[in-house]
């Protein structure tokens, strides 16, 4: 379990700049598909459940498209395959669109933003009235210079809170290193995606949830942003090549991710079979904390383009240097 956590926080729903420069050298194309033949690569973690049904009706034989499935938890093996003509559409953090994009001089596109806010401040007996409540402590995190540090500094800040002042960030990089804080820091509060967040619960009794950073950064953005940590986009050779499989996949992406908001049971043993989660206990009871949905064309563009810009106010280079143009959002 520890392991699977330790790979998953380096797949979740964030990336660092340096990991797209990681796939600079990597070839620029590759064989064409078909029409109906479709590389889609996910990420272990959130934005990969919502893929979960798609691949059992593939497997099956029960799609349109005849889809290659890889799942993978390090964004530059994406980002490497996206820049290879591996992959054709790939499930991918907010920020990664955006980077990649710039990156490729407008290769890519997204398609359509499959999960919302994952992050929850966790803590271990001490409850908290308002966020500016955690001045003073010491809050441990994952993801520094990507999404989770940007949105936990934006939640932060908006609580008249100073993140460099008020509270001691500590970052991360190993899902066992969160597991085991409360053990030698018991007033200490947990930055935690999910499923993590979920795994870090079950195992810490008295541990609970103090914040919901989706709820927090509402509260803040007075409608002008939301949290959006994980989106679907495509090679635009491909979907030039092959417009009506790229329509065909947006249809039948939909359909998995409604199954997956519906039948939470089913789905969870599919995370379980295909390796996404170990333990479908684990992804049943996480399923529902992921913020999974379905938003394309213009309300995609209005919502993203919103929480891309704060992610350029805090720092340009999570969004790969400028935003994107109004090309990036497909169908808008």
């Amino acid at each position: 379990m520890k392991r699977f956590l330790s790979v998953l926080l380096t797949g979740m729903l964030m990336v660092s700049p340096m990991a797209v420069q990681a796939a600079d050298s990597a070839a620029e194309s590759a064989a064409e598909a078909s029409a109906s033949d479709v590389n889609l690569y996910v990420l272990a973690g959130p934005t990969g459940i919502g893929a979960m049904n798609l691949w059992d009706k593939a497997d099956k034989g029960e799609t349109a498209n005849s889809y290659q499935v890889t799942m993978s938890g390090e964004n530059t093996e994406v980002v490497a395959a996206i820049s290879k003509g591996d992959a054709d559409i790939a499930c991918v953090a907010t920020n990664m669109a955006s980077v990649l994009y710039n990156k490729t001089n407008g290769g890519v596109s997204v398609l359509a933003v499959n999960t919302m806010g994952v992050l929850s401040l966790l803590s271990s007996g001490e409850e908290f009235a308002s966020v500016a409540d955690l001045k003073g402590h010491t809050i441990y995190a994952p993801g520094q210079g990507a999404n989770p540090e940007y949105v936990l500094r934006y939640v932060l800040e908006g609580n008249g809170l100073d993140p460099d002042a008020d509270v001691t960030l500590q970052f991360v990089g190993e899902g066992s290193e969160l597991l085991n804080v409360w053990q030698s820091e018991p007033e200490a509060v947990i930055l935690a995606p999910q499923p993590v967040a979920t795994s870090i619960l079950m195992q810490n009794e008295g541990s609970a949830k103090a914040f919901d950073m989706t709820e927090e950064w509402e509260k803040i953005a007075n409608g002008e942003s939301s949290l959006m940590m994980g989106c679907v986009i495509v090679r635009n050779d491909f979907l030039q090549e092959n417009p009506e499989a790229v329509e065909t996949f947006m249809t039948e992406y939909q359909e998995s991710i409604e199954a997956a908001q519906t039948d939470v049971e089913a789905t969870a043993a599919l995370c379980e079979h295909y390796g996404l989660i170990p333990k479908a206990a684990l992804a049943q009871k996480a399923i529902p904390e992921c913020g999974l949905t379905f938003m394309a064309g213009a309300e995609m563009k209005e919502a993203l383009s919103g929480y891309l810009q704060v992610m350029m106010n805090f720092d340009p280079k999570s969004v790969g240097g400028a935003l994107p143009a109004d090309d990036f959002y497909y169908g808008a």
